[in-house]
């Protein structure tokens, strides 16, 4: 099945329909405590998602250099859907304004084959970096509803390792991604961490314009104990709001409720 052509498989679906997959699991024991959907195993564009392996990628290769630097200045050749982009960008703010062109301007100072073998380095969803068919775009928009495809239960796993410091990178790398990770304090004074991520289904004839899926991704923690979690929803019509902004507000209001139940920093 191609990219995100299970997306399209859910067409009769109305917008408030359950997600595809919300899945949520025990970081010390890798047990899951919530799956809900039938797509947690099916892989699809990373999106914006993307920007947390490609920012580890990016601080161990030396192209980042700490949450401020480099600070790159906007050019007018750089794709700007949103005015927040059109302004110098950092690390910071790349992944909290989730800026395409600065993940863009990265894999090109990467280089084809340095971003190709970091990618298969980390065992990244199914490595597939060629990008659309024909178009030699790989370097720039592999993650972009294009080549690369990760699954829900691929995503945790990747969180899983990152955060357990079993990746093939440094662990200097690994803090400094972390610490640029969009954080959010929850009703019931825990803190999370993700990326969201949105994005075009696309299917045998192109993108589906009258879709979108999203993205929600991370971890939350409080009292020492730590859970993962990934969201991945699909919306019959876009929207002015990203549907990766739904699925991150879906998250963050089941999180707390979902953790009161479950004694999130109970002592076990």
């Amino acid at each position: 099945m191609s990219v995100g052509l299970f997306l399209l498989a859910c067409l009769a679906a109305p917008a408030s329909a359950a997600p595809i997959c919300r899945l949520i699991v025990e970081a010390e024991t890798g047990a899951t405590l919530v799956r809900e959907g039938a797509g947690c195993e099916r892989r699809n564009s990373p999106a914006s998602t993307f920007k947390i392996p490609l920012a580890l990628i990016g601080y161990e290769a030396g192209l980042l250099i700490d949450a401020h630097s480099p600070a790159l200045p906007y050019k007018e050749k750089y794709a700007a859907w949103r005015e927040s982009w059109k302004t110098t960008i950092d690390p910071t703010s790349w992944l909290s304004e989730s800026v395409v062109w600065y993940s863009q301007e990265l894999a090109e100072r990467l280089g084809a084959a340095g971003f190709s073998e970091a990618i298969e380095r980390l065992g990244y969803g199914n490595r597939d970096v060629s990008g659309d068919p024909g178009r030699n775009n790989g370097l720039t928009h592999a993650w972009l509803s294009s080549s690369l495809a990760i699954s829900p239960d691929e995503q945790v796993a990747f969180l899983r390792r990152l955060l357990d410091y079993r990746l093939p990178f440094s662990r200097r790398a690994i803090d400094q991604t972390v610490a640029i990770i969009p954080s959010f304090r929850l009703a019931d004074g825990g803190l999370a961490r993700g990326k969201t991520g949105t994005g075009t289904p696309t299917g045998p004839h192109g993108p589906s314009a009258d879709r979108q899926f999203g993205w929600f991704v991370g971890w939350a923690e409080k009292g020492g104990r730590k859970i993962l979690f990934a969201e991945l929803i699909d919306e019959v019509a876009k929207s002015e709001e990203p549907a990766g902004f739904r699925a991150r507000s879906d998250m963050l209001d089941f999180l707390p409720r979902f953790l009161e139940t479950r004694s999130l920093g109970a002592t076990k």
